[in-house]
């Protein structure tokens, strides 16, 4: 079914307090819930519901709402749910008109919610938070003609991968299946699995690799053993079959796999999508997650730099090579045409649309350059400490979301908290710039009014004087 969508009623309750008359309705959050058009996200996301009997989901307002306070504040879902109960700015900005003192929705909720609406939906919130941003003076439609486009790593949440710890991962994955199974196997290398694993860590950091290199055969003998103990007690059932297809292929490639070779490699068994990225970092030479390209307008905006489209990008491709792909899908999004793209070095031999060709421009170019352009060219720098506010405050440093479609919702949910947390400050700011007129407009008042009482009072003793 459709959700049932709540509409703001004027309803009293005898033993409840409405909202509005409990909370400061000048606050940034009240303003924000006001600006935001709410019809517009339960019209796009609406889209992916159907018109069956069953259980009505939860509302757009309350799923959506917390998906832009989960980004704009750093919180897990955990703490989503704790700061709801306790907090009425939070029950006021999903929908609620009266405070409420329990759950009003599940948190596995958030999960379903993210994967029902998939990337193809969620980025309206980031559509939501530029026509917002448009809407309270934040930045102008004409911002969005020039941007700035970089990629970063949003690593995933995985250990640092290790051939050792592969193996022995790999083997032990397998043995607890079988038992759960109720597949019994010849013997299961538990205990002299995770001695190797011990005695080829010591002697790696003991740089005694030959030693080393005796316990990691030792562990892809017990993984081979395993494997293929497992392949003989599972012939003509199919239904184990079934279960043991994907953890005996994805261990298959953990124990082929050698350490030069060219192609996708498995560097976790829990996420096979994580890709090894090397961006040249000195203190981080290699991250493992998905590449993520994220771009922002040239020009500083009167709320901040603002993020104008995030996308992830799958398969580690290179910089130039992503323009294809992002440049379409940011016209689409912000419903502009670009004017001027400014890039890095890293995007030489680009493969940008042929209406854009040339209006891609990267560092270190030197034709078709323009007084305008060189200036535009030192503005390319302003995209760094956006990537790293949303590294750093809005969840994109370590990604907890499952398979290559958790890379992109998390990527895009970022970029509009880290949008949404630049509306809030601006609206705080336009918030003091109006009780600073207030206050400024009172003074004068008195001060006029004292002026006025002593140029009355000197008027009179003039008169008085004349008259004497």
């Amino acid at each position: 079914m459709r959700p049932r969508e709540r509409r703001e009623t004027s309803e009293q309750d005898l033993f409840r307090s409405r909202l509005d008359q409990i909370i400061d309705m000048n606050h940034a959050l009240v303003k924000l819930a006001r600006t935001i058009d709410w019809r517009f996200l339960e019209a796009k996301f609406g889209a992916v519901y159907t018109d069956k009997p069953g259980q009505p989901p939860l509302p757009t307002r309350l799923m959506a709402g917390l998906a832009i306070l989960k980004h704009t504040y750093d919180l897990s879902d955990e703490a989503l749910c704790d700061r709801w109960v306790e907090n009425p700015y939070f029950q006021y900005f999903c929908g609620e008109e009266f405070f409420q003192h329990a759950l009003v929705f599940d948190r596995s909720s958030l999960t379903r919610w993210r994967q029902r609406m998939g990337e193809e939906k969620l980025p309206a919130l980031l559509q939501e938070s530029l026509a917002v941003a448009t809407r309270t003076d934040a930045m102008k439609p004409s911002d969005l003609a020039r941007v700035v486009i970089d990629t970063t790593v949003q690593p995933k949440a995985v250990m640092f991968p290790t051939d050792a710890k592969l193996l022995n991962r790999a083997r032990e994955r397998l043995v607890r299946l079988a038992k759960k199974l109720g597949v019994s196997l010849r013997q299961s290398y538990r205990r002299v699995g995770k001695l190797a694993l011990i005695k080829h860590q010591r002697y790696a950091h003991a740089h005694q690799f030959k030693r080393a290199n005796r316990s990691l055969r030792k562990l892809k003998t017990y993984l081979g053993r395993v494997i293929r103990d497992i392949e003989r007690r599972i012939v003509g059932n199919e239904d184990l079959r079934e279960a043991f297809v994907r953890p005996l292929f994805l261990a298959r490639r953990v124990l082929e796999q050698e350490r030069r070779q060219r192609g996708r490699k498995v560097y976790s068994l829990h996420a096979p999508e994580v890709e090894c990225i090397g961006k040249g970092k000195a203190h981080r030479p290699y991250e493992f997650g998905v590449k993520v390209s994220v771009a922002t307008p040239v020009k500083h905006s009167a709320g901040g730099q603002f993020v104008t489209h995030a996308a992830a990008l799958p398969g580690n491709p290179y910089d130039g090579h992503t323009l294809a792909t992002v440049i379409p899908q940011m016209q689409a999004l912000i419903g502009n045409v670009l004017d001027r793209c400014i890039t890095d070095a890293g995007y030489r031999g680009h493969n940008a649309p042929p209406d854009h060709k040339f209006k891609v421009y990267t560092s270190g170019q030197k034709r078709r350059l323009t007084p305008q352009i060189k200036r535009e060219f030192k503005r390319r720098a302003a995209i760094e400490p956006v990537i790293g506010h949303l590294k750093e405050h809005h969840r994109m440093g370590r990604n907890h979301l499952a398979h290559a479609s958790g890379d992109a919702i998390k990527a895009v949910l970022a970029a509009a908290g880290y949008n949404f947390r630049r509306l809030l400050a601006w609206l705080r700011f336009l918030l003091l710039r109006i009780l600073i007129a207030f206050s400024l407009t009172t003074q004068l008042k008195s001060v006029w009014r004292v002026l006025h009482g002593r140029l009355f009072k000197s008027a009179q003793h003039q008169s008085v004087e004349l008259l004497r």
